[in-house]
């Protein structure tokens, strides 16, 4: 917009201010424009410009699954029952009688004071007359094959009740010297599974 100039009455003369020229007024009218242009290139400049995004870091790595190891072999530990089954109870022909015998061919015997759950020959009688260790495999001879819990936490043998037991005095198979002996506090006797026992040791 222009503005016009005034007379001063009282300057005396020439005071008079002048008019101001039209290439004036159009810079003083241009300045609040361009300021505004620049405000605007600012502000689009800012809003123009975007932040580049932070880079997102690569997934972390998974491990490989670990191996699997093999499946621990089946086979029956030396220790175990299936293993302590091997030994077979077997018969032998002794005079007119079939008795038992070990898987050696030695004579099994059974102690009169024991009871179907427990052997009364410990110590010193079980070394004259070792207990047959079981369980047992029969061997195809009829009766009830089973086991019994010792002292000593071994586990013997028994058949028809009967714990099992071998003869020091048995020096090979097909002997039967401990049948009829009174030792260790009661009768051992072999066991008749077909015929008769035969007569007591003398």
């Amino acid at each position: 917009m222009a503005t016009r100039g005034t007379l001063d009455p009282g300057s005396g003369g020439t005071g008079q201010r002048g008019r101001i020229g039209p290439a004036r007024v159009r810079v003083l009218l241009a300045l609040p424009t361009a300021g505004a242009a620049a405000a605007v290139l600012v502000a689009c400049s800012s809003a123009g410009t975007t932040s580049t995004p932070a880079s997102t870091s690569a997934p972390a790595s998974t491990s490989a699954p670990a191996s699997t190891s093999a499946p621990a072999s089946t086979a029956p530990a030396s220790g175990s029952p299936a293993a302590a089954a091997a030994a077979t109870v077997t018969t032998a022909k002794i005079g007119s009688a079939t008795v038992l015998a070990n898987s050696k061919g030695f004579t099994l015997y059974s102690f009169a004071p024991d009871t179907p759950t427990k052997s009364n020959c410990n110590g010193a009688c079980a070394q004259s007359w070792p207990p047959e260790k079981g369980p047992v495999a029969t061997g195809g001879v009829k009766g009830t094959f089973g086991t019994i819990k010792r002292s000593d936490g071994s586990t013997q043998a028994t058949f028809d009740g009967h714990p099992l037991y071998t003869f020091v005095g048995d020096t090979a198979p097909g002997q039967a010297n401990g049948n009829g002996l009174n030792a260790a506090g009661g009768l051992w006797h072999e066991i008749a599974v077909a015929g008769t026992a035969g007569p007591a040791s003398g």
